[in-house]
């Protein structure tokens, strides 16, 4: 997609190589575009980035596989688009080129943009304080900039002399965006029906894993408390797979694919079952209590616990320090091992309260309460640019 159009503001290439990078993306769009009303945009990216102006180079979910065997089959494919967007980059001469999370697809571009006189932004640090923290050395060999979504991030980039600038997590600007009373009169849910938020993942291998163990949760569930309604946010991408899977579960499953949506029933839900990821600081910064389960293909599970260096994958745990939402992983995965945790909250123990008070300290440390972490990266790009 040639950009042809006058010159007159910055021109910003951005790659984002799934959901959540496409949501980092728009809102980071919405914030320069604030904060320079003349920036122009090319990339890749999805839904989010499109609605602010992104005509995608490619569709953005060819990138979105995970995990050692379901990405096996894709890479001829993937090493394809790496060199398309390289080529892309290097004809249209952006002033800067920043790529969202995805690492794998993302500093492959970099490496390949490297010594081009284009600044090369990223945007969500690598997890190298979770395994592989040789990774900082190799990334500061070829960007210019790395923008952190957490505080205790970036000294393991800059001993390595790679320039990195907290801005805090973006979920945090989400925080009061869900109206529990709409939600809930638009399904017609009494104020004090018990409510339950059931979040199986973005991707389909993760769908598709997950579903059938979150499936025997809620048939206990169901047996357990019959009055208590499931609600289930998703993404377009995944939403068709969900829904067919989900026909015949009891509770009524009610499948949510806005955004809007997906914010009123974080309000209104009173706790949560979750896949590992983004959303549990999603949940986190809306106040839903939540318990996280999560299982990958068994060869990628087995190398990576050889060489992931960290006993939480959970984001809240990690800049609190202490394991506040159990985690169910991997061989814990297992329905009978997550009922008694669930219901914990579902009946508002004393669990439940120590993960709301939880959030609040979390919240504040992940930016909550100062300016919008977008915003931040907005500026931190444009002075960038400005100094080219």
């Amino acid at each position: 997609m040639i950009d042809d159009a006058p010159a007159t503001g910055p021109k910003i290439m951005l790659v984002a190589g799934e959901a959540s990078g496409d949501q980092l993306g728009g809102r980071l769009m919405a914030a320069i575009k604030r904060q320079e009303p003349e920036a122009r945009f090319i990339g890749v990216g999805g839904p989010r980035m499109e609605s602010e102006g992104l005509k995608s180079l490619f569709p953005m979910n060819e990138m979105s596989v995970m995990g050692l065997t379901e990405v096996v089959p894709h890479i001829p494919h993937l090493l394809k688009r790496i060199s398309q967007t390289a080529e892309f980059a290097k004809i249209q001469r952006p002033d800067a080129v920043v790529t969202i999370d995805a690492p794998d697809f993302s500093f492959r571009v970099g490496k390949k943009l490297k010594g081009k006189g284009i600044p090369l932004i990223h945007y969500v640090a690598p997890s190298v304080w979770a395994w592989r923290e040789g990774r900082a050395k190799k990334i500061a060999g070829f960007l210019d900039h790395l923008l952190a979504l957490l505080p205790f991030e970036p000294p393991y980039f800059e001993k390595e002399g790679l320039p990195t600038t907290f801005i805090g997590h973006s979920a945090v600007e989400e925080r009061h965006d869900g109206n529990a009373e709409r939600f809930r009169a638009k399904h017609d849910l009494d104020a004090d029906k018990r409510l339950l938020a059931v979040l199986p993942g973005s991707r389909n291998s993760e769908v598709k894993r997950l579903l059938p163990i979150f499936r025997e949760v809620i048939d206990a569930i169901a047996a357990k408390y019959p009055d208590t309604r499931i609600v289930v946010p998703t993404v377009s991408k995944v939403a068709q797979t969900v829904t067919d899977e989900m026909q015949d579960w009891p509770l009524s499953p009610i499948v949510v694919t806005t955004d809007q949506e997906r914010h009123d029933a974080f309000a209104a839900a009173n706790c949560a079952l979750a896949a590992s990821g983004t959303v549990s600081l999603e949940l986190a910064i809306a106040g839903v209590p939540h318990v996280i389960a999560y299982q990958v293909n068994a060869i990628t599970g087995w190398i990576a616990k050889r060489l992931i260096k960290i006993d939480t994958v959970t984001i809240v745990n990690l800049v609190l320090g202490r394991k506040l939402i159990p985690e169910f992983l991997q061989d814990k995965c297992r329905a009978k091992a997550i009922l008694p945790a669930l219901e914990d909250l579902l009946n508002a123990t004393p669990a439940y309260e120590e993960q709301k008070a939880g959030f609040d300290e979390a919240c504040q440390m992940l930016g909550f309460g100062d300016r919008a972490p977008s915003e931040k990266a907005a500026e931190q790009i444009l002075a960038i640019i400005a100094k080219k």
